[in-house]
């Protein structure tokens, strides 16, 4: 398995990869850990790699002015993972970072290039609907931010346009009262999930759910937003009762495939039981809160 013959450049700053990408033939590295393979398959044949590793103002976390957090697109899954800010500001983030993959590949797997790429099956673009997530996306010296609910436009495809480079993605603030939990149920630690649920809710003062968002993956050509289950949840109290009919709810959200993993009917009853399941720790943990 070796890859079609391509050229190789490692530009020093944003402006010089943004100026590389603009070449129609060319296509951005980042951590490689979709990417080569890909190329090693035959499956992606670039005429030029971009290598982004030397571009280090695209890394790093940091706090904004209104609270939340911005995360360039070459931080590793890693430093994403034992982040003191993340932890804080997006803990449904620091949850869901240790089931991407395995310790090896988060280190070098970046957070841009798992957006980018768009696996269905991927955690980070379901934490990120959840999340509300801006993305920002940079092609010469134009910027646009882009809502993460339209980003991604299906299997393994979003809005990004030739030439334009995901630079950093936008998280906003915790809201007051509110609780998250992350699940996923995968054959082996470390493999793609055959279903995952990220969960937010918040409660208002009287112990009342006043929003829910459930987002799923692996159950569709990307992740889906279960506006089923905040139907059900939304303005009401907290009970297991509504808890269970919420989950039962997401059937009317999903459908998805068969495959040699898993089929259609076991990953729907997998989608309730974990739904269920997120949505009962993130209630907790409102309530606690």
């Amino acid at each position: 398995m070796k890859p079609a013959g391509f050229s190789y450049v490692r530009p020093g700053s944003l402006e010089e990869a943004l100026a590389e990408l603009a070449d129609p033939d060319a296509k951005a590295l980042a951590g490689g850990q979709s990417l080569i393979p890909a190329m090693n398959f035959r499956l992606a044949q670039p005429g030029r790699l971009v290598d982004l590793n030397g571009v280090s103002a695209l890394a790093g976390i940091s706090p904004t002015t209104e609270g939340g957090l911005r995360i360039g697109a070459m931080t590793r899954h890693r430093a994403v993972e034992t982040s003191p800010l993340v932890a804080a500001g997006a803990p449904l983030l620091a949850e869901a970072m240790p089931f991407i993959a395995h310790l090896q590949i988060r280190n070098r797997g970046t957070i841009g290039g798992s957006l980018a790429h768009a696996d269905p099956a991927a955690e980070l673009p379901a934490v990120m609907l959840v999340l509300e997530a801006t993305i920002e996306l940079r092609r010469g010296t134009a910027v646009r931010l882009v809502p993460v609910a339209e980003f991604f436009t299906g299997l393994f495809a979003t809005v990004l346009q030739p030439g334009e480079l995901l630079t950093a993605v936008s998280v906003p603030p915790l809201p007051a009262g509110s609780g998250w939990a992350f699940e996923e149920m995968a054959r082996r630690r470390g493999d793609y999930a055959l279903v995952g649920v990220a969960a937010m809710v918040v409660l208002d003062q009287r112990r009342r759910c006043r929003s829910a968002r459930v987002v799923l993956f692996s159950v569709g050509e990307g992740p889906v937003l279960a506006m089923s289950v905040a139907g059900v949840l939304t303005e009401q109290p907290v009970s297991a009762e509504r808890i269970g009919s919420a989950a039962a709810a997401v059937q009317h959200d999903i459908d998805p495939p068969s495959d040699i993993h898993a089929s259609a009917a076991y990953r729907r009853q997998l989608a309730q039981v974990l739904t269920g399941r997120a949505l009962t720790r993130a209630f907790h943990r409102a309530e606690t809160r």
